[in-house]
């Protein structure tokens, strides 16, 4: 099966479950999350799976894991056409209740016309999932072992893997190695004309897209779907006109002024904010587009062609953006290095750090993006919910506890929604939540419960949470004590 989803292009080639090593473990907990399982589809059929039902970093969130499944299980049964009784309950798998169940769904996929049709060879399941009860067994135990977001994040395609791309787009001849020997001076015209040769590189690049794409697109896209999937390119061309031109000028006088340059254009630079916290949703758009609409595809293939002969795709390209903002404070870092008994050296530590705080800038606003999907996903799916979940901060932790008000001592099962602010308290039916209680942390102290932790059985693991005026309070249980030390520390 780990072969298999290598050949899909879902697992790099060297992912630990072809380790010499690997157990089958390893292969439940690259899956528990559910979304290479979605990408798993979107690489069999592009367009089958809609990429924004996924979430590509559900992490702590038990919620969001199980979303992904049943994405998945559905879009098995609606477009691949496998029965219900071929697949399995999302629990199957994020618990890993039942692996041999999801390893056999998974085979009558690679059996899948569509699978067969890419010449990717299946792998079987009948005759080897009579042996595989005894394996399977205790992968339950070893989930509850198990932090989900332990190496899982390893294999989930992401923006780091647009480095490469970045790389051989961006590419530049000007650079020589450090050679031993080289002075500190040869060292640091090598990194100015390194700044100098990239910045010309991406602005002809960020050209490139304008033209050959964006342009041409327009002939066959909306005014909105052009805005979706270019987002401000437009705005970061102007930007990066005059950026590069200021940075030609000081590179004429020698780049000792090199410094100021990015200093002046950090606010400008700020739009990236917008560019890099939309990039997903533009990603998102094009492969629908290229999906549902032959007019579109066709569109694109060829303007492809017109763009480094045909290299690169438009995905691709719409990466290059945020790797660039990114590589900024790289460049300076290096520069800095090889500058030491330079005047302007003070302004280099300057601009740098002002390119430090940029990035953490950009990566904050697409953290905020992708924060503020995950509440209203939240929203939507708790009933009698009167207030708006944004107002109680960021979800910090969400899954299935036992509470028990230390009023009435009944042990329940509940599902919890942890924020910054307060404790949503639901009841899960089926695939959504009724609201039961909303507990404001204000007025509350967490304290642990040691007693409870001598008792060897699930959902023994217990602390409480103490109101500070005498109250009712709460007890709460969880399945594992690694679960009870990763609640409390979201708590804290």
């Amino acid at each position: 099966c780990g072969r298999w989803l290598i050949d899909c292009k879902v697992l790099p080639p060297n992912h630990r479950v072809v380790w010499p090593s690997a157990v089958v473990f390893d292969l439940a907990q690259a899956l528990r999350d559910g979304v290479l399982l979605c990408q798993l589809l979107h690489n069999l059929s592009p367009g089958s799976i809609d990429l924004k039902d996924i979430n590509f970093r559900p992490q702590m969130s038990q919620f969001l894991c199980l979303k992904n499944i049943r994405t998945f299980l559905k879009v098995c049964h609606d477009k691949f056409g496998l029965r219900n009784s071929e697949l399995f309950d999302p629990f199957d798998l994020f618990d890993v209740r039942d692996f041999g169940k999801v390893i056999s769904a998974v085979s009558r996929l690679s059996l899948h016309h569509v699978a067969q049709n890419k010449g990717i060879r299946p792998f079987p399941s009948e005759e080897t999932a009579e042996n595989d009860d005894d394996v399977y067994r205790s992968l339950e135990e070893l989930a509850d072992e198990h932090d989900l977001g332990e190496d899982i994040y390893d294999c989930v395609p992401c923006e780091d893997e647009g480095d490469d791309i970045y790389e051989d787009i961006i590419k530049v001849e000007v650079r020589q190695p450090m050679k031993m020997g080289m002075s500190e001076d040869d060292k640091r015209n090598c990194c100015l004309l390194e700044i100098q040769e990239t910045e010309a590189k991406y602005y002809r690049t960020l050209e490139d897209i304008e033209k050959n794409y964006m342009t041409p697109l327009r002939q066959v896209l909306s005014p909105a779907d052009v805005t979706a999937i270019f987002i401000n390119l437009e705005d970061l061309i102007k930007v990066h006109h005059s950026f590069l031109r200021a940075i030609d000028v000081s590179m004429m006088a020698g780049g000792s002024t090199l410094a100021k340059v990015f200093l002046d254009f950090k606010e400008r630079l700020l739009i990236y904010g917008d560019y890099c916290s939309h990039m997903e949703h533009a990603q998102n758009t094009l492969n629908q587009l290229l999906a549902g609409r032959e007019d579109v595809r066709q569109k694109v293939e060829e303007c492809t062609l017109k763009v480094q002969d045909g290299k690169f795709k438009l995905q691709d390209l719409l990466v290059v953006p945020m790797q660039r903002v990114l590589k900024y404070h790289l460049l300076l870092k290096e520069l800095l290095s090889h500058s030491t008994d330079r005047p302007e050296r003070q302004q280099l530590k300057e601009a740098l750090e002002a390119m430090q705080d940029l990035a953490m800038y950009i990566n904050e606003v697409k953290r905020d993006k992708e924060t503020l999907k995950k509440i209203s996903e939240f929203q939507s799916s708790i009933e009698n919910l009167q207030v708006k979940l944004e107002e109680y901060g960021r979800p910090k932790i969400d899954g299935e506890l036992k509470v028990r008000s230390i009023v009435n001592h009944t042990k329940q099962d509940r599902y919890l929604f942890l924020f910054d602010k307060v404790v949503i308290v639901c009841k899960r039916r089926g695939y959504s939540y009724e609201l039961k209680e909303v507990i404001e942390l204000l007025f509350h102290k967490m304290t642990d419960d040691p007693m409870n932790n001598k008792d060897v059985k699930k959902w023994s693991y217990g602390f409480y949470l103490i109101h500070l005026q005498g109250k009712q309070g709460f007890q709460f249980f969880c399945k594992t004590e690694d679960m009870k030390r990763k609640w409390m520390e979201q708590f804290e």
